[in-house]
Formats: C-alpha cells, sequence, structure tokens
C-alpha cells in the first residue's frame, strides 16, 4: 500500500511491534508493508541493515516512486546506519523516525550493545523526528541531538512514553498526518 505515490515500509524496534502497536494497526488497516528481520530478540546490526537493502532491492518500482520508511524505535537507528553506509539511499523518498532509543546508554539491555556507537550521519533524504518527554530509553535532548544530527525535523510529542502500546495511540491519526506530509516532500 502507499502513501501517495510512494510504498510505505514499517520498520519496528527491538522485540517488533506487538498486535496493539500503531505500527501493526497501520499494517492492518492501510496495508503498509512491516520488513520483518530473522532476529527480532538478538538484533544485529547489520543482518538487520542488509534485510533492509535486501527489500528495497526487492522492488524496482522503488527507483520511480522511492518508500517512505516509518520507523520505531531500534528502527530509527537501522535507518541511521543502513543510510551511511547503503549505495540504496535513492530508493528512499522519506523517513518517520519515532521514539529513538538511546543505545549508547548504560542501563540498556546486553542485545542493544551492538548498536553503539550511534551513527550520526546526516540522512540523504528528508526526516522527521518524534520524541516524547518522558520515554524511558531516551531522554529528550539526546533524542533532539539525534535529530540535528541526522538533519531531520523535530515533533514533539508531550508525554506518551516509547509511543508504543502502552501508549494508547491506536491508529494514531497524529502519525499518520506527519507521514502524508513526508510524502508531499520534494
Amino acid at each position: 500500500m502507499t502513501t501517495n505515490k510512494h510504498r510505505v515500509l514499517l520498520l519496528p524496534g527491538w522485540l517488533n511491534s506487538d498486535p496493539g502497536h500503531w505500527q501493526s494497526l497501520w499494517e492492518q488497516h492501510f496495508g503498509y508493508t512491516r520488513v520483518e528481520q530473522a532476529d527480532w530478540e538478538w538484533p544485529l546490526r547489520g543482518d538487520w541493515m542488509m534485510r533492509l537493502d535486501e527489500t528495497l532491492l526487492a522492488d524496482d518500482s522503488l527507483l520511480e516512486a522511492p518508500a517512505i520508511l516509518v520507523a520505531h524505535s531500534l528502527g530509527c537507528q537501522l535507518i541511521a546506519a543502513w543510510a551511511a553506509h547503503s549505495q540504496h539511499t535513492a530508493r528512499v523518498h522519506a523517513a518517520l523516525l519515532v521514539a529513538p532509543p538511546d543505545p549508547e546508554r548504560t542501563d540498556m539491555p546486553p542485545q542493544l550493545h551492538g548498536w553503539r556507537p550511534i551513527v550520526r550521519s546526516k540522512l540523504p533524504f528528508p526526516a522527521t523526528v518524534v520524541i516524547s518527554s518522558d520515554d524511558p530509553y531516551c531522554a529528550p535532548e539526546r533524542a533532539m541531538a539525534m535529530a540535528q544530527d541526522w538533519g531531520a525535523g523535530v515533533v514533539q510529542l508531550g508525554a506518551h512514553g516509547h509511543i508504543n502500546t502502552e501508549s494508547a495511540l491506536g491508529l494514531w491519526p497524529e502519525g499518520q498526518v506527519l507521514l502524508e506530509t513526508l510524502s508531499r516532500k520534494e
């Protein structure tokens, strides 16, 4: 499924997005495509980057109408790492990065240590980072710094935790508006 003319690819974070998560609801209601990873429990940055490349290369229509990536949590770090190394970034029109975590924190689970250091290169496509003021996995200042390094715009959502199932956003219509806005960027 597309928004405007762009295919939408969903990039969940660590442990995937459960059925009540807004990403899962978007997949179900709007037909967006989830990029499935081989291992959601022990996410390896290189493996996840390769899987995103494979997904983008499997669809030649993305040469004409590049995809919009919609990431949650570790999926945001995936986009940053992938964009810094891939030769296929032209297949992406824009990215919506929701609740980027801070894997450099000392209290993060060992499964996420392979995502250090955070890749902070400027993204080669338009992006918007959505930040919660009380995200338990990333202080707002750190998320703002990542967004600035990535060259992304910022939307401060207020106190919505990790912007996941517990945030009770349902279909998250505000997120759909952000996605539609990104689809119109040149």
